[in-house]
């Protein structure tokens, strides 16, 4: 069941340097909101930080790479100790495919570094903080690809899966401490991940109109956060079949690059 949630006014985003980072970052920007905001790249994080200070946001920027464990740590918690954080939004991810043939050893690895070490390491060193208050949100980016393993993607696939199941079961065990925890599960959002598919992809979202509808999801404390609807219900229709069935529909499945 839903708990009441007070309005976040000190947010982390990781990954906001673009796509549904950036969104996110713009649709919480207001005066009087605190957002610390982290990414790999310098330039593109800086105009993000700049158009939410537009919007009268106090912005804090961090060049950090989320596969970095112990950075991390120092960055979340020297964020949170400088005023306590209310929600963390454990954004950043990359993706790709087997387009080219079989995914690398070297690129499956990394896919889990950053989408799934990532999220730890962005997540683990502020639980017992937010446990210590009796307070705090914590939001993590899976994907609706995060249903079912498909033969175009299945390190991106793991990974997500991997994401979403920690998260749910987080979410129970931390109920009772207080803390809230959403599993984020969008489908195609329009972003520079999603721009190098050559594939048509199904009800694609631009970024703003996700990150709105995340906020409000968020604010109403929803375990789930997953659209859009129609392909909620494919994913979850695919990950029910019996396996021969599944097997033989995401074979036919496009492969990303």
């Amino acid at each position: 069941m839903a708990r009441p949630i007070r309005p976040a006014c000190s947010i982390l985003i990781t990954g906001a340097s673009s796509g549904l980072g950036a969104a996110l970052a713009r649709a919480y920007a207001a005066p009087g909101q605190r957002l610390v905001l982290g990414a790999r790249r310098d330039d593109p994080l800086a105009r993000v930080a700049d158009a939410c200070r537009a919007q009268g946001a106090d912005v804090e920027t961090g060049i950090i790479d989320v596969g970095q464990r112990d950075a991390m740590a120092a960055w979340v918690t020297h964020a949170d100790t400088r005023q306590p954080l209310d929600l963390v939004i454990a954004n950043a991810g990359i993706s790709g495919g087997t387009a080219g043939g079989t995914e690398t050893e070297d690129h499956t690895r990394r896919m889990f570094t950053t989408n799934l070490d990532g999220v730890l390491n962005t997540v683990m060193p502020l639980i017992p903080r937010f446990q210590a208050r009796k307070a705090g949100q914590i939001a993590l980016m899976a994907s609706l690809a995060g249903f079912r393993g498909f033969p175009g993607a299945p390190a991106y696939c793991a990974s997500k899966a991997a994401v979403r199941v920690w998260g749910e079961g987080l979410r129970g065990l931390l109920a009772a401490d207080g803390v809230g925890v959403s599993v984020i599960c969008p489908g195609f959002v329009r972003t520079p991940m999603t721009a190098v598919n050559p594939f048509p992809m199904p009800f694609l979202m631009d970024p703003d109109p996700a990150a709105a509808l995340i906020r409000r999801a968020l604010a109403a404390d929803r375990g789930r956060i997953a659209f859009p609807g129609p392909l909620v219900w494919v994913a979850r229709l695919v990950a029910a079949l019996p396996d021969p069935w599944a097997d033989a529909l995401t074979r036919r499945t496009p492969r990303k690059p």
